[in-house]
């Protein structure tokens, strides 16, 4: 449980290290100044992304599982406590709805229409759930889409948050094998553990671009958050982290330089690669800009 705990809480040091960077490139001035000899000025806020994530890992240090009637409650109450932190529209219409007393069941399937939402919500917040159960591919897959649906009823948004919870899992497990897998397996291995969706076969396609590829061309095949789906997130974010495997850095400069739903993207991101860089791979001065974390 322990080790739990520590590769879990790591993942979420990567992922709201990773929001809150990019969520300043919103600010007046950061894409044009900011550099790695100029970052942008701290406190580096992180947002909702960082917000949900902390309540997935509560959940799970709590009773080592998701428990969705509480996950929902928690979501609420965080939300209700700290309402500006970037939520979309639909998250906040649901988590006012839960906060009401109302049924997180009936709610989320009534979004966008009764669809659901397809938003990449379920996806940038999942990366701890990843590291938890990273020894246990079916426990993974099926926590997975138990934190997916409290706020996404949407099969590609399930599908979106199971993708990135894989990915997680397979770059912590990466350095526990004798000879660590390629970073190029990581996508194909992904995909083996996925049934049909948009998400897949997004994830298909980012596959056939090699590492060295530009990101620019692979974002703008793929997608790069900017339709805010699982469908037009996952995939490229995916591709990028295999991409920048072993460079926490480059990985979160190269998400900012893309943009496209820039904060969600380097949350994703960050949550995978700081499962295979550990701690020492993500810069101590990136840490202290950004703001302590509420737990």
């Amino acid at each position: 449980m322990i080790d739990r705990k520590k590769r879990a809480r790591l993942a979420l040091d990567g992922l709201s290290i990773g929001d809150a960077f990019g969520q300043q490139f919103f600010h007046p001035g950061v894409v044009e100044m900011a550099t790695d000899e100029n970052l942008p000025t701290p406190p580096w806020n992180y947002t909702d992304d960082t917000e949900m994530a902390v309540c997935v890992l509560q959940e799970l240090e709590r009773c080592g599982e998701i428990q969705q009637d509480c996950l929902a409650t928690r979501f609420a109450e965080r939300h209700a406590s700290d309402p500006n932190r970037g939520y979309g529209a639909g998250a906040r219409s649901l988590l006012y709805e839960i906060a009401a007393g109302g049924d997180w069941r009936i709610a989320s399937r009534e979004l966008f229409g009764g669809s659901g939402s397809y938003g990449n919500g379920a996806a940038m917040r999942v990366a701890p759930l990843g590291a938890w159960f990273s020894d246990d591919i079916d426990k993974l897959i099926e926590q997975s889409e138990l934190s997916a649906t409290v706020t996404h009823a949407h099969p590609e948004g399930v599908a979106g948050a199971i993708a990135v919870a894989l990915a997680a899992a397979w770059a912590w497990r990466r350095n526990f094998t004798e000879t660590p897998a390629s970073p190029t397996e990581l996508i194909p291995w992904v995909v083996s553990h996925l049934g049909p969706s948009e998400v897949r076969r997004g994830l298909e396609w980012a596959s056939t671009y090699e590492l060295d590829t530009w990101a620019f061309t692979v974002a703008s095949q793929v997608g790069s958050g900017i339709q805010i789906s699982a469908q037009d997130t996952v995939p490229f974010c995916l591709w990028l982290a295999a991409a920048n495997l072993d460079d926490y850095k480059e990985a979160m400069w190269t998400a900012a330089r893309v943009g496209g739903d820039i904060d969600t993207n380097c949350a994703i991101v960050g949550g995978i690669v700081a499962l295979n860089v550990g701690t020492d791979g993500i810069p101590e001065t990136w840490r202290l800009c950004r703001e302590p974390l509420s737990m």
